[in-house]
């Protein structure tokens, strides 16, 4: 079968933005109940992770600053569990990428990787703390909201987890993984009353983003009230996260999967797929794709492939550009394995989507639906064949955008990404 010709299907809907980032964040900061609990000359550690937030430089920047107008001294920590490689290094690299270094913020960067157990909870389990964080005199953290991509539950990918797995260092992040799902679901919010209880955290910055990826709401969240607003604003995040707005897709083409557009590489809220092991597929998890194809790794990754087994067809280029090291570190420690098994690999694009298409259950040209967009972050254009375009013009939150083209291939076989789609993160790289 032939690659369909394709239209921009773009959506429309009207989302809240914060034009000023700096100066929001400062303001949340300034009138916070969080600050009012510091002392001036108080080192005060701020947990920094390793997703890829929008405008991270910015926001972790205006934070910095507003600490030091209180005057406290702040000082960036690293809060990613085992991500990195689960090595100093490796951490501070993936902080480097954000812009989030010593020269960038003028205070230091701490990723040492020590962790000390600071009590036990409800389940027995050792409650784990940041060495470094320990040794301070007040603990925040700056971290995005949203939903997680293993588990449903009132704290998912948040202050809270950051708090308890980001600051819980390597030890941290594999005592609650090893439960699977129910150790981030259910002992989690457990750990996080020891740490409540028994460290100086203070409060985060909670980050909402909208679904073009742009900051839609930025709230200071006190430790007092931590375990009561989070769920809260949780459930605002559901409702403003990008999604694919359809219901069924016999091929969903992925330009790059990767640790900066989602925590499972490929987000499986996004795609429709959770694979997680012992636990079934949701008959609500929407859209249903048949066949999923990824093309490439970020490089904002470091080789962390992650999630690449969420796709069941890749390309030799991307099978390559996995390091062995941060890959197994990070599946071994998340103890979601199946997401991670390597897919069939094919030599060029071409052959992976012909492969995509000769595979996908549906024969038929005219009514094949078959979808591309650059990552499962930036979902607002995505290129559709005709039934899925049919689909979208009766639908007021999208517009069609232009008329049918012949998807773009270079003299090698493989899809000009950064001509697809420019305004996504990797045609704003390749621009740059």
């Amino acid at each position: 079968m032939d690659i369909p010709s394709l239209a921009l299907v773009r959506q429309i809907a009207v989302q809240p933005t914060i034009t000023d980032l700096a100066a929001t964040v400062r303001d949340q900061w300034l009138h916070s109940r969080t600050v009012q609990r510091m002392k001036s000359g108080d080192r005060i550690a701020v947990g920094c992770g390793s997703r890829g937030i929008a405008g991270y430089d910015i926001i972790a920047k205006a934070t910095v600053d507003a600490l030091l107008e209180v005057g406290v001294k702040p000082f960036i920590v690293a809060a990613m569990g085992s991500h990195g490689g689960a090595t100093p290094e490796g951490q501070r690299e993936l902080l480097a990428s954000y812009r989030i270094t010593e020269a960038d913020l003028g205070v230091p960067v701490k990723t040492e990787m020590d962790s000390r157990q600071i009590g036990v909870n409800s389940w027995g389990e050792p409650v784990w703390w940041d060495a470094n964080a320990l040794e301070a005199d007040g603990v925040v953290t700056i971290s995005r909201i949203k939903p997680h991509t293993d588990y449903r539950g009132n704290y998912e990918s948040g202050i809270t987890k950051m708090m308890v797995i980001g600051l819980g260092k390597r030890e941290g992040a594999s005592q609650h993984h090893r439960w699977g799902y129910k150790g981030l679901r259910d002992m989690l919010p457990e750990t996080a009353k020891v740490i409540l209880r028994e460290t100086k955290f203070l409060g985060g910055l909670g980050i909402l983003e909208n679904a073009h990826e742009k900051t839609s709401h930025l709230q200071v969240v006190d430790r007092d009230e931590l375990l009561d607003v989070e769920p809260g604003l949780l459930q605002r995040a559901f409702g403003l996260m990008g999604r694919i707005p359809f219901d069924e897709i016999d091929v969903l083409l992925i330009g790059e999967i990767g640790k900066n557009y989602s925590g499972a590489g490929i987000d499986p809220n996004v795609v429709g797929r959770l694979l997680i092991e012992a636990a079934p597929e949701l008959e609500t998890n929407k859209p249903r794709v048949t066949r999923m194809v990824a093309l490439d790794l970020s490089p904002e990754s470091h080789g962390n492939g992650t999630g690449v087994g969420i796709a069941d067809l890749t390309t030799d280029r991307l099978l390559a550009s996995i390091v062995p090291g941060p890959f197994r570190m990070n599946n071994l420690t998340a103890c979601f394995l199946w997401r991670s098994k390597l897919p069939i690999g094919f030599p060029t694009d071409r052959e992976t989507i012909d492969a995509a298409l000769d595979t996908c259950w549906n024969p038929v040209a005219k009514t094949l639906k078959f979808l591309a967009i650059p990552n499962t972050l930036e979902v607002a254009e995505m290129w559709c064949s005709e039934p899925l375009v049919e689909i979208a013009r009766q639908n007021p939150d999208l517009e069609v955008v232009g008329d049918y083209h012949a998807m773009p291939f270079d003299s090698t076989g493989n899809v000009k990404q950064e001509e697809l789609f420019p305004h996504s993160v990797r045609g704003r790289r390749g621009h740059a």
